[in-house]
């Protein structure tokens, strides 16, 4: 899938990792970009399609999936993460995590995969996380949500695999976004995460792990639960 000359939607795309992906989009060539975002003012890039969604609206995602019937490659960015503990925590927050960043995808790809077959198969990109892999009480919530995001990408890799949609799923540790600017710790940029994900669209590849650390939260996943948390957890007192 090249993206020279693609149209492409992007969700979350009013600031961070979304944004860069429009301006990276842009510098690729694409011919047509839908920049979406629940409040579609705050998207300021030139040259794109801004369009109001949120992905937790079924009924909106209809509407822009009808008015967007030309998208060649869906990238599912949009998240939140509240901090929320899954033991203790809110459970309406627990839930507005699962609904975006789960059930938003999985919803946004049910509405584009037909599209995507009508227009020759093209490409979705999950942005998703290592915390898919492992969490931390305070991220219970978000880790969970992420490890749904996780097997959504690798079920509907599988199920969209006949009618030639290649399915991308981006994990990475901390982003030098808004989102992580409370985080200590090594951070990947924006640049170099969406660089490694729009890559992998165009070079056929499933899985990206864009850093160090998601590289090795994937590398323990073979080891006893305890094993891992305790090299983990010194991997994080040293960063």
């Amino acid at each position: 899938m090249q993206l020279k000359n693609a149209v492409v939607l992007v969700t979350g795309a009013n600031r961070g990792i979304g944004a860069e992906f429009v301006a990276q989009l842009k510098e690729r060539g694409a011919s047509r970009i839908y920049a979406t975002a629940r409040d579609a003012s705050a998207i300021a890039a030139d040259g794109v399609e801004p369009i109001q969604l949120d992905i937790t609206d079924p009924s909106q995602i209809k509407a822009v999936a009808a008015a967007a019937d030309d998208v060649q490659v869906l990238i599912n960015n949009a998240g939140v993460a509240t901090g929320t503990s899954l033991v203790s925590g809110d459970v309406a927050e627990i839930r507005r995590e699962m609904d975006t960043n789960f059930f938003g995808p999985l919803l946004m790809t049910q509405a584009f995969a037909p599209i995507l077959k009508t227009n020759g198969g093209g490409a979705i990109l999950n942005v998703v996380s290592a915390l898919s892999w492992f969490t931390i009480p305070v991220a219970g919530a978000y880790a969970a949500s992420k490890a749904a995001t996780w097997s959504l990408t690798d079920s509907t890799r599988l199920e969209l695999a006949d009618q030639g949609t290649h399915v991308v799923g981006v994990h990475m540790g901390l982003v030098d976004t808004d989102m992580a600017a409370g985080s200590d710790g090594p951070k990947i940029t924006p640049r170099a995460l969406v660089d490694a994900g729009l890559d992998a669209i165009e070079s056929g590849h499933d899985e990206v792990l864009a850093d160090d650390w998601a590289k090795l939260v994937k590398s323990g996943l073979t080891l006893d639960p305890a094993q891992r948390y305790e090299q983990l957890f010194a991997a994080l007192s040293e960063s």
